[in-house]
């Protein structure tokens, strides 16, 4: 039926800071972290990859960057970092550096990952100081050129911040300058099958220069879902989840799941592969802590 060729795994948003922060009182965010971590191991079929869609870190700290790695080194399975707008470059590109993907010749943290049946490329949307991000001739000609060596390949984009407007007010105020630039640049690349982003600590979906952009829900704290006019901001902890992009081969294409972290009932089983279970019994009521 399809060729199930490759898991992409995304989280973003971590925001991990050191000890007795805000972050560590009010949002759990290594515990958080800790989870996600356990939960893409425990996965079956388990992702072949994980990205890593920016706001590792709460400062952009060298403290903040140990504490980080120290939990994603859990994860049996390669990772691919980017920076997002609470990051900054140079201690992120030190603290990932014997990964061998991320440049370290203190210019932009871009780069293409080309070990996978779907080709991976990594967009610095960082702007150093500034909530929102930005993609200046410089690093589109980068896209674009890099884009143009793989024309036959399906490819993901994964970058921080989103290239379109949300509708939440405030997030739109610090979002992608460069937006209209970069779908002209997307648009003359048929094979992205999707551009991956975070930022918005929310699922989001839209149409993008031919192809999808999208956003993941973040690890921890999520940002609440206010459409109204007023620009405000409010956080909630609604369950932490990530995204599974499923890569199916050339004609299935790469469909994109939201997966929950945390507690969660045992699945109950209609159909074993073979048949349709109409008797089964259900699994006992959960009841969250």
């Amino acid at each position: 039926m399809y060729d199930q060729g490759m898991l992409i795994a995304q989280i973003t948003d971590l925001h991990i800071s050191t000890p007795g922060s805000v972050n560590d009182r009010h949002f759990r965010t290594p515990e958080h972290l800790a989870r996600a971590v356990t939960h893409l191991n425990g996965l079956t079929p388990r992702p072949d990859v994980v990205l890593a869609t920016g706001d590792l870190v709460e400062r952009g700290e060298p403290e903040e960057y140990a504490r980080l790695r120290a939990i994603l080194d859990g994860l049996a399975m390669p990772l691919y970092v980017i920076p997002g707008n609470h990051d900054a470059r140079e201690p992120l590109a030190r603290t990932f550096a014997d990964r061998g993907y991320l440049p370290q010749d203190g210019g932009f943290l871009h780069y293409t990952v080309e070990d996978w049946p779907v080709r991976l490329i990594g967009l610095d949307t960082h702007v150093p100081g500034a909530p929102g991000g930005r993609l200046c001739a410089e690093r589109l000609a980068w896209l674009d050129a890099r884009l143009g060596e793989g024309r036959e390949q399906p490819t993901v984009v994964f970058m921080h911040h989103p290239p379109f407007v949300t509708g939440m007010r405030a997030m739109d105020a610090m979002g992608l300058e460069g937006k209209a630039d970069l779908a002209a640049v997307i648009g003359r690349h048929p094979q992205v099958e999707q551009v991956l982003c975070g930022h918005v600590h929310r699922p989001m979906t839209r149409r993008f220069a031919g192809t999808v952009a999208s956003t993941c829900p973040a690890t921890a704290h999520q940002l609440a879902l206010d459409l109204a006019s007023e620009p405000r901001l409010a956080v909630v902890m609604e369950p932490p989840a990530c995204m599974l992009h499923l890569w199916l081969g050339p004609d299935e294409g790469l469909v994109s799941h939201v997966s929950i972290i945390g507690d969660e009932r045992p699945p109950f089983t209609v159909y074993d592969g073979q048949r349709w279970l109409r008797d089964a019994v259900p699994p006992p009521a959960f009841h969250p802590r």
